[in-house]
């Protein structure tokens, strides 16, 4: 029963790629990043208010970390994502975004003083494979004459910054509620996307663009924090962690019946190596997991 809750958490962030992806073609990357989070902590503050202002006190020196927090995990991770979606692929974020953990358990090293195994670097040699895979089409020749996509680039970046909002939130440890945290880093993240939303063009919530942006408020930034968090209470963080593997493939499926994506045999190639590399290097040392669900 209790892995209906990390199950449920990887089904809506697969569901978020495919809102990524739609999002797109009915208004402005800028504008949905902050409506997101403006509506998510909307949705928040009758509930998480009250406990921040009891304790502004103990939160009020730690802003500066929060804020920084904020800026990678809340505004430039999903920034990123919205704007790749004009020149990549659903499966596509979701196979870069898998490689999340591997990435963390790097920037461990310097930052947390965490040590390498030989099956990490094994498992990181594999997945860098596999990704090359699949972002050459099956044909590495292509990727040394035409590069990555703008999109997939983007993604890797957004990866890289995700991973080290992921160790950072290890580093810091701030006696702080998660949901406090979540909340302080939410209305940070809103001030932030102001100058973003007024640089937009499309603005306007429409009638396609008000069901992604609920969605992605409200199922991916409220709904799926809580199932992550309720599943590391009762299962703990690595068999938790471990169904983040599950989200490509998850991802992949609906966007085949939605989106009309092909899979080829690179992708299910490329894509086996990237998640066989990442469970690999995941047994030991033991990856960083992402605390605060925002993909």
């Amino acid at each position: 029963m209790f892995y209906l809750f990390p199950l449920l958490t990887v089904s809506i962030w697969a569901g978020n790629a495919i809102v990524n992806k739609l999002s797109f073609s009915v208004i402005d990357p800028g504008a949905i990043s902050f409506y997101r989070w403006f509506v998510a902590m909307l949705v928040l503050t009758p509930f998480v208010l009250g406990s921040v202002w009891r304790n502004w006190s103990t939160i009020r020196p730690y802003i500066p970390k929060l804020a920084f927090l904020a800026l990678l995990g809340m505004v430039l991770n999903q920034s990123l994502g919205y704007f790749a979606a004009e020149t990549t692929t659903a499966t596509n974020m979701a196979l870069i975004i898998s490689l999340v953990p591997l990435i963390s358990m790097f920037l461990s090293v310097p930052l947390l003083g965490q040590r390498l195994l030989p099956l990490a670097i094994v498992g990181a040699v594999l997945s860098l494979g596999g990704l090359v895979l699949m972002l050459s089409h099956g044909d590495i020749s292509n990727l040394a004459a035409q590069g990555v996509t703008v999109g997939d680039a983007l993604l890797l970046l957004a990866a890289f910054v995700y991973a080290l909002y992921c160790v950072l939130l290890k580093r810091w440890q701030m006696p702080l509620s998660t949901w406090q945290s979540v909340y302080v880093q939410g209305v940070l993240a809103v001030l932030m996307l102001v100058p973003l939303l007024m640089g937009s063009e499309r603005v306007a919530i429409t009638a396609e663009s008000l069901p992604l942006i609920m969605y992605a408020a409200i199922p991916a930034s409220v709904i799926a924090p809580w199932c992550w968090m309720q599943g590391i209470q009762r299962l703990g963080a690595d068999r938790t962690a471990m169904f983040m593997n599950l989200m490509p493939v998850i991802t992949a499926g609906i966007a085949s019946v939605m989106l009309s994506e092909q899979l080829a045999a690179y992708h299910y190639i490329g894509g086996g190596m990237v998640l066989a590399g990442v469970v690999l290097a995941q047994r030991k040392p033991k990856a960083i997991t992402p605390q605060l669900a925002t993909a």
